[in-house]
């Protein structure tokens, strides 16, 4: 015990050393955390960054109430779709007008997977694994039973995906990092076999972008969605992104036919005419004042540096198993997380019988994790915020919380 206690100690000077010397540490206070707050949980909810509020002050109080609808053109809301889409392509790779962002993810779930078929008509499944996020699940599924067509939902296990790619697969249909274990996908390597065997590919990159160095165009990628609020820090609602690959734009439509993908919205004529390329995949009235705090979330992580994020990635959740390990067989816990740092994203979860007990008392310490059904603790790594020396007071946190039970 004085050994593992020790060991403990080491954690923590080992921990203030690495926050002495990290090249991200002055990014933490460009968003609104108090020096005391030990936030794990930027995996579901981003922090907010301090520029956002004048922000969105300024296109509430001088756009939207001096300019008025003139902030359409003036102002530049009717592009903004596309200039931040442009801007988030910067942060996963892709090419100048494949990305837009609209909606919701699920909705652009159902837009790209929908696309994805129709490029694929005369196969008969799409392939996803058995521990996707509900929601691409359900957006699956729901998709099948509208689009009147032979279909199936084949899911597998995660390691599973590349030998089931057979010739009856249209789409695979993957996250890029895994929403409960924080395992992620070679999205290359997987993209290279799905085509190989003729099928297409959806990613969702909900839990990867913003803090793992994506190349969607290197890859050959056809098609990704993903959040705002998550890694990106774009607020809660924050709306969702899409991406198509240019070369499947022209061959594609939105199944959701709204006026803003018109190729002429204010000619408001009775035909539907798809504009063309990615504007293709918008449907309504953008949420302006949520974009705008998206767009300077976004402004932010691109004056950083993915390499750097990764990095101090990688370096955090070393940290954090590292001191998991130590009071891992005392208490009871047991990490599902890999422990291949090439194969995990930027969060590390373990399981607990009472797990839900254990984070509602870090809560009430004033650590901020992440509790899922039925018995998974998630520590979310958000490296333009997170110190090192939050993983040390995390674990001695989950070590009280635990003995107290």
């Amino acid at each position: 015990m004085t050994n593992k206690h020790s060991q403990l100690q080491t954690g923590r000077e080992q921990a203030i050393a690495l926050d002495a010397t990290d090249e991200l540490a002055c990014y933490r206070d460009q968003f609104a955390l108090a020096d005391d707050t030990i936030y794990l949980d930027g995996n579901s909810l981003g922090a907010l960054p301090k520029k956002s509020v004048p922000k969105l002050l300024d296109v509430v109080n001088r756009e939207w109430g001096n300019d008025l609808i003139c902030s359409w053109e003036v102002n530049g809301w009717m592009d903004l779709p596309i200039t931040l889409g442009n801007k988030i392509a910067q942060v996963i790779g892709a090419g100048s007008e494949e990305v837009v962002v609209c909606d919701s993810t699920s909705i652009n779930l159902y837009k790209a997977l929908s696309a994805a078929l129709s490029l694929n008509p005369h196969r008969t499944s799409i392939l996803s694994d058995n521990t996707n996020f509900p929601t691409d699940l359900y957006v699956a599924n729901g998709l099948i039973s509208n689009i009147g067509r032979n279909l199936q939902l084949e899911l597998v296990a995660r390691h599973d995906i590349e030998d089931s790619i057979s010739a009856e697969i249209a789409v695979v249909y993957l996250t890029h990092v895994e929403y409960l274990t924080g395992g992620m996908c070679d999205l290359s390597r997987i993209t290279k076999v799905a085509h190989d065997h003729g099928a297409l590919v959806v990613w969702d990159l909900s839990h990867s972008a913003g803090v793992i160095p994506i190349n969607l165009k290197s890859a050959g990628a056809d098609f990704a969605v993903g959040c705002g609020y998550k890694f990106l820090n774009g607020g809660p609602g924050a709306p969702a992104y899409i991406y198509v690959k240019q070369d499947h734009q022209r061959y594609v439509e939105s199944p959701l036919k709204g006026w803003l993908g018109h190729s002429n919205p204010f000619r408001f004529e009775e035909r539907y005419h798809p504009a063309d390329g990615i504007r293709r995949m918008l449907c309504g009235s953008p949420p302006i004042l949520s974009m705008v705090c998206l767009d300077t979330a976004i402004d932010l992580l691109l004056s950083s540096n993915l390499s750097l994020i990764r990095d101090k990635s990688i370096k955090l959740s070393n940290l954090l198993i590292e001191q998991l390990d130590l009071i891992s067989e005392e208490l009871g816990l047991c990490l599902l997380t890999p422990r291949n740092p090439s194969m995990r994203g930027s969060q590390v979860s373990v399981t607990h019988p009472d797990a839900i007990q254990i984070r509602d008392r870090m809560l009430q310490s004033g650590v901020i994790v992440d509790f899922r059904p039925p018995n998974i603790l998630r520590f979310g790594l958000a490296p333009l915020y997170t110190r090192y020396t939050d993983i040390w007071e995390a674990i001695q946190s989950l070590r009280s919380a635990a003995r107290d039970l």
